[in-house]
Order: structure tokens, then sequence, then C-alpha cells
């Protein structure tokens, strides 16, 4: 054979290698909601969770590199093609296809595709003239970097195609004029969001945005959808994963009522220190004209003050839970006592004192959209009516029966430590209540930065401390949790999907058991 015709099969396998793996890549691309960074950092987490691993990468990546070393001959073009063999099947574990999120080839999708083959033409054409066919495998190892490189190139692309549809959503937005309710926070948006959207429906025609529909085109298609004449109030989700866009959801759907429901360490993964978590979460006050936080932080006690400072209207809530002697901040114009079942609330006639009906586990959200509830000057006597039958969110420490004894504890969407510890106190008081043993199965939270490992420790410990078996899904943190549920005592079953944890746990619950699923991470994750 000659060597044209040897270059062209290598690289015609090269290419096809690169194809293959970067389907999986496209995959978790997908699903990380195209932010750019975010391959890289997927495939670094499965590479940490596997020593094995690891080291196929290592050697998929030396191999890459010796097939750039023109002189080896037959030697490169060897090395070049058992790199690009070992880059596709590793990550070992992170399908193609997907188990729980299959590859969806979307219109974005597929400009990113595009875009991500152009970038591989020029590299691989550079690569090719310069070190020969062999040296392509350097794109099939690299493929999370490259996607991610495109990731970033089709951010820009992709805000210039969807202008037309943001702006249809403003024009709307403007004609309709609904008081605009922007809701932020490190957790329970969706649950505050809901409670708003259901006490004022009793005396106010309210749209809400639908699910996590909390960024800009999400935002915009619950406007452009959603919006009605004759709609007074629109309830806006808002969330972040970084400075800046918060500011821009607001410069386009600004707010009259700003709301933020707590400062935690969600996404600390990505923006490292809770200062800036604050920082980011209040830029949506700078817009709105009354401003509702929880006040019994000092981080938002000193954001209250600040936004009375540039003249805004400020709602305080305050919250005494169960175990607490007294409210914190008794002046506050809402304080939510769930230990009495009451919400005081500093209403335009004067003080008026609600009752609230069982299951609220966060007095936080009830307490916010109250405030929400006095800020747009709703009627607070059909709005006390509704607090007796308050919405849970699907998928949040959702109570079902299967009909097959036990009782299982859905919190599969919950992804931070407050909400965990919540929704394990709730299970463990129904496993006690039912005499029936306790089984939380779960893989952890994530994005918690340099305070994962303990947290999900904790978590395990307490647990453990409730006398829970424990059902550890995936590798992703294996290590902190079986850290926290041995130094409790706890007996714990490690499996690698979900789908393995059902049986196991429903044997160990028995009859009359109580499973809590805390959390579910996408199959992208190890």
């Amino acid at each position: 054979m000659s060597d044209t015709l040897t270059g062209l099969l290598v690289a015609l396998l090269c290419v096809a290698a690169l194809a293959a793996t970067g389907l999986r890549w496209l995959r978790v691309a997908q699903r990380e909601h195209y932010i750019g960074g975010r391959a890289r950092r997927i495939a670094g987490l499965w590479l940490s969770r596997s020593r094995a691993d690891l080291a196929l990468a290592t050697a998929a990546a030396v191999l890459a590199l010796v097939a750039c070393v023109r002189p080896l001959g037959w030697g490169a073009t060897a090395a070049g093609l058992a790199g690009a063999a070992l880059a596709v099947v590793l990550p070992r574990g992170l399908g193609i296809r997907g188990r729980t999120s299959r590859l969806s080839w979307t219109s974005r999708l597929r400009r990113l595709a595009i875009a991500w083959a152009l970038l591989n033409v020029a590299l691989g054409t550079l690569l090719a003239w310069l070190l020969g066919p062999a040296s392509l495998a350097v794109l099939v190892v690299g493929a999370p970097l490259t996607l991610d490189v495109a990731l970033a190139v089709m951010e820009v692309v992709e805000k210039r195609l969807s202008a037309p549809f943001v702006a249809q959503a403003q024009r709307r937005l403007a004609r309709i004029r609904p008081q605009v309710v922007a809701v932020t926070g490190s957790y329970g948006k969706t649950s505050t969001k809901g409670y708003i959207a259901h006490l004022l429906s009793a005396s106010t025609a309210v749209v809400a945005s639908p699910a996590s529909f909390n960024n800009r085109l999400g935002l915009s298609r619950a406007v452009n959808d959603g919006l009605v004449e004759g709609t007074e109030v629109f309830v806006a989700e808002m969330g972040t994963y970084g400075p800046g866009e918060i500011r821009e959801l607001c410069t386009l759907f600004p707010p009259d009522v700003a709301v933020i429901t707590t400062i935690g360490e969600a996404h600390l993964e990505r923006m490292r220190t809770t200062q800036t978590i604050l920082a980011a979460k209040s830029e949506i006050t700078e817009r709105a004209r009354t401003v509702v936080l929880p006040i019994d932080t000092p981080e938002l006690a000193g954001l209250a003050d600040r936004c009375r400072d540039a003249g805004k209207r400020v709602v305080t809530v305050s919250v005494r839970e169960a175990a607490e002697p007294a409210p914190a901040v008794a002046d506050a114009d809402v304080v939510v006592d769930l230990a009495a079942g009451t919400v005081d609330v500093r209403g335009p006639e004067g003080p008026v004192t609600l009752t609230v009906g069982e299951g609220v586990a966060h007095g936080v959200n009830l307490g916010v959209a109250l405030g929400v509830a006095l800020a747009v000057g709703a009627d607070l006597a059909p709005v006390g009516a509704r607090l007796r039958a308050l919405p849970r969110a699907a998928h949040r420490a959702e109570v079902q029966d299967p009909g097959t004894g036990l009782l299982v504890v859905d919190d599969t969407y919950n992804a931070n430590p407050i909400g965990a510890r919540a929704a394990l106190d709730e299970a463990a008081a129904l496993a006690q209540a039912r005499g029936g043993r306790l089984v939380v199965v779960t893989p952890g939270i994530v994005e918690l930065g340099p305070v994962q490992h303990v947290r999900n420790a904790d978590f395990a410990r307490a647990a453990a401390d409730a006398g829970a078996h424990l059902v550890v899904v995936g590798r992703t943190n294996r290590a902190a949790l079986l850290e926290g549920a041995l130094a409790g005592g706890a007996s714990v079953d490690v499996v690698d999907q979900r789908s393995q944890a059902v049986p196991v746990a429903t044997s160990a619950a028995g009859e009359q058991g109580v499973i809590l699923y805390e959390n579910d991470l996408p199959d992208h994750y190890p």
C-alpha cells in the first residue's frame, strides 16, 4: 500500500474515532445547558473517580503525542491509532446514547456539532500537514477541550440568533404590563415561585414561568407562550451561573418586585465564594422598586439596609424554625412561626395573624411569598385562606404511596444540603411514625466546590444518626458518603446506577419502610 493510501486510511480511522467520541461529549454539552467549560469539567470528574480510567487516559494522551513525532514512521502511526482507540472508550461508563438522558438532535445541537466539526477540520488539516495524519489522534483525545472552544464561540452566535425571539417577549411584556416579580436564590426558587402563584391567584390574574425556565430563552418562552391580556402579575424565576447573568435578565425583563430566598453554597463550584454568590444574586435588586428579603442572616440583612439606603421599599421576612425558641427578628414585616403554625403579617390595615396548613418544611419560602403578596398589594383575606393548602413542587420531598405498603419520599430534584437535610428529617419522622425502616438512596449533592466532600459526608452521617440504611449511587460522591455513613455506623449498599438501587432499597425497607430518594444525577455523571 502506498504512503498516500496509508495516510488516508489512518486519517479516516481517526476521523471515525473523533465522530464516535464526539457524540458522547455533545450529549454532555447538551445536558450541561451548553455552558462553555463544562465538557472538560465533567471529563475531569470521571477521571478523578477512577484510577484505571485516569491511567488509560494518560496513556491515550501520551500515545497521541508520540503520534506527532513524524520521524517515528510506522511507530507514530501505531501510537496514534492506539491513542484514538482508547479515547473512544473513555471514560468507561459514559455512554454515547445515555440511559436517562438521550442525545436529542435539536437545532441548537446541530449548529454546535457543525461548529465543532469545522473547528476540527481546521485544526486537523493543520496537524496533518505539519505532523502527519496520525497526529489527528490529538483531536480525538482532546475532544472535550475543542468542544468547549466551540461552545464559547456558539454562545455568541446563539445570542444573535435568539435576539428576535427575546425582543418579541420584551414587546409582549411591555404591551400587557403586568407587575413583574423576579425570584432568585441559592435554593428554594421553584417552591417559592409556586407559593407566590398559589397565594396571589386567589384575587389576582397571575402567570408564573414554568418548571425551571429561569434563563434568557426560558423566560422569553414563558412570556411569549404564557402571558395573556389581563395578566396582572408575572412571576419570573431567575437563575445564574455567575456574575452579570441576572443583571442581563433584569435588563430584558425589568422587575417591579425582587425576591432573594437564600444565599447558600449551591454553585460554589462555579462561583468559588459565598461573597461572589451574594453579589451575583443581589443584581436582582438593582432595578426593582420593592425588594423582599429574609433577614435572619447577616448577608441579607445587610443587603436590606443597602436597598433602603438606595430608596427602595424593603419587605422583611423572619422565620422561627420548630427547634428555635423565638423568631430571630421579631419586628420583620412577615414573621413565620412553624412551631405554632402561624404567620404574623404587618399588613396595610394593621397586624394580621394567618394560619398555615401542615407540611411546610421551609418557612423562608412561605415567608417571602407572603412578602410578595404585601409588595403587590394583594388582599390578605383570600391569601390567608389559601395558606391551608400550599402546593408542593414535584420531586421535592414529595411523599408517594406506590401501593406496596412502603412510602417513597421523592426529593430527586433537590440539589442543596439544607433541603436534603429537611427531606431526611421528614422521611425519618414518617419512618418513626410507621414503625418501619428508613432507607436513603442518593448519589450525593454536586456543584458545592471546596465544601462538597464535607457536606456529603455530613449528610450521610445525619442519615446514619437517623438509623437509616444508605444506598450510595455512582462514584461522584461515593468516598464522602461512605466516610459519613461508616462514621455513624450505618449499613451501606453501593451501586453504580439508580436502576440497580431500586430493588436494593425496596428489599431493605420492607413493607412498612420509607425510602428517601435524595437527588438524582443524570447519567453523564460517574
